[in-house]
Protein backbone atom coordinates (compact mmCIF):
# COMPACT_ATOMS: atom_id res chain seq x y z
CA UNK A 1 0.00 0.00 0.00
CA UNK A 2 1.26 3.18 -1.25
CA UNK A 3 2.03 5.56 1.67
CA UNK A 4 0.22 8.99 2.30
CA UNK A 5 1.23 11.84 0.64
CA UNK A 6 0.80 13.99 3.62
CA UNK A 7 1.25 13.16 7.25
CA UNK A 8 -1.42 11.17 9.61
CA UNK A 9 -3.07 13.50 11.73
CA UNK A 10 -5.32 13.29 14.56
CA UNK A 11 -6.88 15.11 17.77
CA UNK A 12 -3.78 13.87 19.67
CA UNK A 13 -0.96 14.66 17.64
CA UNK A 14 -2.60 17.68 17.45
CA UNK A 15 -2.29 18.18 21.52
CA UNK A 16 0.94 16.41 21.27
CA UNK A 17 2.33 19.19 19.11
CA UNK A 18 0.57 22.15 20.86
CA UNK A 19 2.05 20.78 24.15
CA UNK A 20 5.28 21.06 22.73
CA UNK A 21 4.91 24.39 21.55
CA UNK A 22 3.56 25.58 25.51
CA UNK A 23 6.28 23.75 27.30
CA UNK A 24 8.74 25.59 25.15
CA UNK A 25 7.25 29.35 24.59
CA UNK A 26 4.24 29.62 26.91
CA UNK A 27 1.49 29.54 24.07
CA UNK A 28 0.77 27.98 20.72
CA UNK A 29 -1.12 28.79 17.49
CA UNK A 30 -3.34 27.32 15.08
CA UNK A 31 -0.21 28.24 12.32
CA UNK A 32 2.26 26.96 14.67
CA UNK A 33 0.85 23.83 15.61
CA UNK A 34 0.39 23.14 11.58
CA UNK A 35 3.52 24.11 10.62
CA UNK A 36 5.13 21.52 13.45
CA UNK A 37 2.93 18.80 12.04
CA UNK A 38 3.82 19.71 8.30
CA UNK A 39 0.01 20.03 7.31
CA UNK A 40 -1.96 23.00 6.44
CA UNK A 41 -4.03 24.79 9.33
CA UNK A 42 -7.38 24.32 7.42
CA UNK A 43 -6.59 20.22 8.10
CA UNK A 44 -6.62 20.94 11.84
CA UNK A 45 -10.30 21.42 11.95
CA UNK A 46 -11.19 18.57 10.46
CA UNK A 47 -10.06 16.88 14.11
CA UNK A 48 -10.44 19.83 16.52
CA UNK A 49 -12.99 22.67 17.00
CA UNK A 50 -11.17 25.93 17.91
CA UNK A 51 -8.59 26.87 20.46
CA UNK A 52 -10.11 26.46 23.59
CA UNK A 53 -11.04 22.52 22.47
CA UNK A 54 -6.87 22.34 22.07
CA UNK A 55 -6.89 23.54 25.60
CA UNK A 56 -9.34 21.30 27.09
CA UNK A 57 -7.54 18.14 25.36
CA UNK A 58 -4.17 19.39 26.95
CA UNK A 59 -6.00 19.48 30.60
CA UNK A 60 -7.29 16.02 29.74
CA UNK A 61 -3.53 14.84 28.70
CA UNK A 62 -1.64 16.25 31.82
CA UNK A 63 -4.46 14.88 34.12
CA UNK A 64 -4.53 11.59 32.26
CA UNK A 65 -3.47 9.04 34.95
CA UNK A 66 -3.32 10.74 38.45
CA UNK A 67 -1.96 8.86 41.20
CA UNK A 68 -4.87 6.71 43.24
CA UNK A 69 -5.53 8.05 46.43
CA UNK A 70 -7.81 5.71 49.05
CA UNK A 71 -10.47 8.15 50.06
CA UNK A 72 -12.45 5.21 52.13
CA UNK A 73 -9.37 4.39 54.12
CA UNK A 74 -7.35 6.88 54.88
CA UNK A 75 -7.88 9.63 57.80
CA UNK A 76 -9.21 12.56 55.91
CA UNK A 77 -5.89 14.30 56.48
CA UNK A 78 -3.50 11.95 54.53
CA UNK A 79 -6.23 11.43 51.82
CA UNK A 80 -6.62 15.54 50.89
CA UNK A 81 -2.49 15.86 51.00
CA UNK A 82 -2.39 13.10 49.01
CA UNK A 83 -5.19 14.12 46.87
CA UNK A 84 -3.53 17.87 46.95
CA UNK A 85 0.15 16.60 45.89
CA UNK A 86 -1.72 14.36 42.99
CA UNK A 87 -3.39 17.33 41.61
CA UNK A 88 0.14 19.66 41.54
CA UNK A 89 2.34 16.71 40.55
CA UNK A 90 -0.24 16.03 37.06
CA UNK A 91 1.43 19.80 36.43
CA UNK A 92 5.01 20.00 37.46
CA UNK A 93 6.41 18.38 34.14
CA UNK A 94 4.16 21.41 32.03
CA UNK A 95 3.97 24.03 34.44
CA UNK A 96 4.15 26.53 31.19
CA UNK A 97 0.37 25.44 30.66
CA UNK A 98 -0.99 26.67 33.55
CA UNK A 99 -1.51 30.29 32.45
CA UNK A 100 -3.67 28.50 29.86
CA UNK A 101 -5.60 26.24 31.82
CA UNK A 102 -6.96 28.73 34.01
CA UNK A 103 -8.69 30.87 31.29
CA UNK A 104 -11.30 28.39 31.05
CA UNK A 105 -14.00 26.78 32.40
CA UNK A 106 -13.12 22.75 33.26
CA UNK A 107 -14.82 20.17 31.45
CA UNK A 108 -12.61 17.13 31.04
CA UNK A 109 -14.29 14.59 33.01
CA UNK A 110 -11.67 12.93 34.50
CA UNK A 111 -10.27 16.39 36.18
CA UNK A 112 -13.76 16.84 37.34
CA UNK A 113 -13.46 13.52 38.76
CA UNK A 114 -10.26 15.01 40.83
CA UNK A 115 -12.58 18.06 42.40
CA UNK A 116 -15.15 15.34 43.28
CA UNK A 117 -12.87 13.86 44.96
CA UNK A 118 -11.28 16.83 46.56
CA UNK A 119 -15.16 17.81 47.93
CA UNK A 120 -15.94 14.36 49.12
CA UNK A 121 -13.14 14.51 51.29
CA UNK A 122 -13.48 17.80 52.45
CA UNK A 123 -17.14 17.21 53.40
CA UNK A 124 -15.67 14.23 55.20
CA UNK A 125 -13.37 16.73 57.26
CA UNK A 126 -16.56 18.63 58.54
CA UNK A 127 -16.59 21.73 56.58
CA UNK A 128 -19.74 23.28 55.99
CA UNK A 129 -21.58 23.08 52.40
CA UNK A 130 -21.05 26.72 51.78
CA UNK A 131 -17.03 26.20 52.85
CA UNK A 132 -16.36 23.27 50.03
CA UNK A 133 -15.79 25.48 46.95
CA UNK A 134 -13.66 27.89 48.80
CA UNK A 135 -11.72 25.16 49.92
CA UNK A 136 -11.48 23.87 46.53
CA UNK A 137 -10.53 27.36 45.26
CA UNK A 138 -7.94 27.53 47.87
CA UNK A 139 -6.54 24.62 47.19
CA UNK A 140 -6.36 25.88 43.32
CA UNK A 141 -3.90 28.23 44.48
CA UNK A 142 -1.49 26.51 46.13
CA UNK A 143 -1.38 23.76 43.64
CA UNK A 144 -1.42 25.64 40.29
CA UNK A 145 0.69 28.36 41.95
CA UNK A 146 2.95 25.99 42.86
CA UNK A 147 3.40 24.44 39.48
CA UNK A 148 4.09 27.45 38.28
CA UNK A 149 6.56 28.43 40.58
CA UNK A 150 9.40 25.85 38.68
CA UNK A 151 8.92 28.75 35.45
CA UNK A 152 10.37 31.34 38.12
CA UNK A 153 13.96 32.79 37.49
CA UNK A 154 16.72 31.55 39.90
CA UNK A 155 17.28 34.69 41.77
CA UNK A 156 13.63 35.48 42.69
CA UNK A 157 14.41 38.30 44.85
CA UNK A 158 17.47 40.73 44.79
CA UNK A 159 17.57 43.00 47.34
CA UNK A 160 20.51 45.79 47.81
CA UNK A 161 23.45 45.20 49.55
CA UNK A 162 22.51 46.54 53.28
CA UNK A 163 18.97 47.29 52.80
CA UNK A 164 16.06 44.77 53.74
CA UNK A 165 17.66 42.33 56.51
CA UNK A 166 15.27 40.00 57.32
CA UNK A 167 14.54 39.15 53.79
CA UNK A 168 18.36 39.03 52.98
CA UNK A 169 18.78 36.72 55.85
CA UNK A 170 15.39 34.19 54.59
CA UNK A 171 16.48 34.05 51.30
CA UNK A 172 20.55 33.20 51.81
CA UNK A 173 21.28 29.77 50.55
CA UNK A 174 18.60 29.10 49.42
CA UNK A 175 18.22 25.90 46.50
CA UNK A 176 17.20 25.40 43.43
CA UNK A 177 13.96 26.54 41.64
CA UNK A 178 12.86 23.14 42.15
CA UNK A 179 13.90 22.63 46.01
CA UNK A 180 12.65 26.40 46.50
CA UNK A 181 8.81 24.99 44.88
CA UNK A 182 8.66 21.69 47.03
CA UNK A 183 9.39 23.45 50.40
CA UNK A 184 6.82 25.99 49.50
CA UNK A 185 4.27 23.70 48.59
CA UNK A 186 4.73 21.35 51.48
CA UNK A 187 4.41 24.49 53.50
CA UNK A 188 1.52 26.12 51.84
CA UNK A 189 -0.34 22.20 52.43
CA UNK A 190 0.51 22.12 56.37
CA UNK A 191 -1.06 25.61 56.33
CA UNK A 192 -3.97 24.37 53.90
CA UNK A 193 -4.65 20.97 56.03
CA UNK A 194 -4.35 23.09 59.63
CA UNK A 195 -7.16 25.57 57.92
CA UNK A 196 -9.88 22.63 56.91
CA UNK A 197 -9.58 21.94 60.72
CA UNK A 198 -9.87 25.43 61.82
CA UNK A 199 -13.16 25.92 59.91
CA UNK A 200 -14.62 22.22 60.56
CA UNK A 201 -14.36 23.11 64.24
CA UNK A 202 -15.94 26.33 63.43
CA UNK A 203 -19.05 24.48 62.00
CA UNK A 204 -19.93 27.05 59.55
CA UNK A 205 -18.38 29.34 56.88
Amino acid sequence: MARPRSPLLSADAIVTAALALVDETGDFSFPKVARLLGVSQSALYNHIDNREHIVELMRGRVFAAPAPVDLENLPWEDALRALVRTYRDCMVAHPRLVPLLITQTVQDPGVIGIYEDMAVVLQRAGLAREAIVPAISAIDYLALGSALDLTAPEVVWAPPAGRFPALSRAIDGLGSVEERAEAAFAFGLDVLVAGVHVQASRGSY
